[in-house]
């Protein structure tokens, strides 16, 4: 036992707690107790637990990763703007417009690195757990246990196996080709999930404006450097610590799709699937889309404004009634007639409208009796 294990003492006793109920529950549950699946599945408990407690700091993440790629093209601008000025009065200034332009978007430079700096005590943790497995079933490591894990424990947990390796054994100490083979499978399992993570990071959930930026392209090229990085990293880890890392790797993919999905980021490729699923969802409940909803709102009149009734029986060019004295006699002329006003005159043989000669041969015979009586009447007064 070294200072780094009493430094870490504290939270190895509750990994070792948390890994040893999660055995002791599965072996509850029917499975034996000396399987390597059931010691394997208690490390699978670990991570649930332990992610499920980081969901809230995950969240952030992929927030703060989303806000500080949008923020990029505003932050060149600012780093133009104070090109050549190294006086600290303006490094001070640009800080604190950076620090303005962070907090408009919501995010922070730093809130992408908490749930990795949260995990990484527990990963330390778990290694110096699984390492010390060997020591501690010998009787070798300076206490008699690891919190609930006892040396009887221990030397049980060393047995087990994950397709023939012992969790305690690395690639580098071990000469079984079992062991090589399965850390070389933990390993590449852990590059294909941290790969796809990352591209959905940055690829479908960043919207076009941002994907051309120095950040973007450096957490591209993370995708192609993290893999390198377990590569060197993941022969001198032991095949239980490659377990948690995969499983935690799978829980991150799953986690960022399901909140990528449900709240993707404005003007990114997720957004636009987004919509088209809510917009296929609308359809068959037979809603109205956006769109048709906003071409209604448009057409209808503007607030305030009374809408005049129209008269049905009104014909193209007939002038209502007018509210004149003179106006009453019109509409009563006009009411007198009806058939005027629903017949239409027949066209003649050389495309003129026929005139009703029986119409027009009654009112000018009327017309003339009545001035042949205004005539008389002003003969008998001389």
């Amino acid at each position: 036992m070294d200072w780094f294990d009493n430094i870490l003492y504290p939270l190895m006793v509750a990994v070792a707690w948390i890994m040893v109920r999660a055995h002791e529950a599965l072996v509850f549950l029917g499975l034996e107790s000396t399987a390597g699946i059931t010691w394997v599945l208690s490390i699978v408990v670990l991570v649930i637990i332990i992610r499920i407690i980081l969901i809230p700091l995950f969240v952030r993440q992929i927030r703060a990763s989303r806000g500080l790629q949008i923020v990029q093209p505003e932050i060149q601008k600012l780093q133009k703007k104070y090109k050549g000025k190294t006086d600290p009065a303006s490094r001070q200034a640009m800080q604190q417009e950076m620090m303005a332009i962070y907090r408009e978007a919501g995010t922070n430079p730093f809130a992408s690195c908490l749930p990795i700096l949260a995990q990484s005590p527990v990963f330390f943790a778990l290694f110096r757990v699984l390492a010390s497995l060997p020591a501690l079933a010998s009787g070798d490591y300076g206490r008699p246990s690891i919190g609930p894990l006892t040396q009887e424990i221990a030397a049980e947990a060393e047995q087990s196996t994950f397709f023939g390796a012992q969790l305690s054994q690395t690639f580098m100490s071990s000469d079984d080709v079992q062991v090589k083979i399965v850390t070389v499978v933990l390993i590449v399992l852990m590059s294909a999930t941290t790969f796809f993570t990352q591209r959905q990071l940055t690829m479908k959930n960043m919207p076009q404006t941002a994907l051309d930026n120095p950040m973007a392209r450096q957490q591209r090229m993370l995708m192609y450097v993290l893999p390198l990085i377990f590569a060197f990293t993941g022969v001198n880890f032991p095949i239980g610590v490659l377990v948690y890392w995969s499983t935690s790797n799978l829980w991150t993919m799953g986690q960022q799709f399901y909140v990528i999905r449900r709240s993707p980021a404005p003007g990114s490729e997720a957004e636009a699937k987004l919509k088209e699923r809510q917009a296929r969802k609308r359809l068959k409940r037979g809603e109205v889309l956006e769109d048709e909803a906003a071409a209604i709102e448009e057409a209808k009149p503007a607030s305030g404004q009374r809408v005049q009734p129209k008269r049905k029986d009104r014909q193209k060019g007939q002038r209502p009634a007018d509210s004149a004295p003179g106006g009453a006699a019109s509409a009563a002329a006009s009411s007198t007639s009806p058939l005027e006003d629903d017949e239409t005159p027949a066209a003649s043989s050389n495309g003129e409208p026929k005139q009703p000669a029986a119409a027009d041969g009654s009112a000018n015979a009327s017309s003339k009796k009545k001035s042949g009586s205004s005539s008389g009447s002003k003969k008998k007064r001389r």
